[in-house]
């Protein structure tokens, strides 16, 4: 494992989100759901697919806050556009668990 310095994790913009909508996604190659999720005025509303479906159901999903990065690079996934990158503890068995604050708080609070 490779260090990292401070500056270069100040750099990584991870925020709390609330998702909005969580559709299925057929067409990714690894079972997937498409997420909308709100962080707030000042970043707005981006859309992700994540890998989670082996531990989450869609409507587990909705009104729960995430954490994710939100100024990688757009990546395309198949025929869907991601915007962010929820983040998550992932097992043995690429089954992820999500991070999420323990309370309700606001969308777009950044994570340090």
């Amino acid at each position: 494992m490779s260090e990292l310095s401070w500056s270069d994790f100040q750099k990584v913009e991870m925020r709390v989100g609330t998702i909005l909508e969580v559709h299925d996604f057929p067409e990714a190659r690894i079972p997937a759901y498409k997420l909308i999720i709100d962080f707030g005025a000042k970043i707005g509303v981006r859309k992700t697919s994540a890998q989670i479906t082996k531990r989450y159901k869609k409507q587990d999903l909705l009104n729960r806050q995430v954490i994710a990065v939100v100024n990688f690079p757009k990546k395309q996934i198949a025929n869907f556009m991601s915007e962010c990158l929820v983040v998550g503890a992932v097992g043995e068995e690429n089954d992820v668990t999500l991070l999420s604050p323990d309370f309700k708080i606001e969308n777009g609070l950044r994570i340090g």
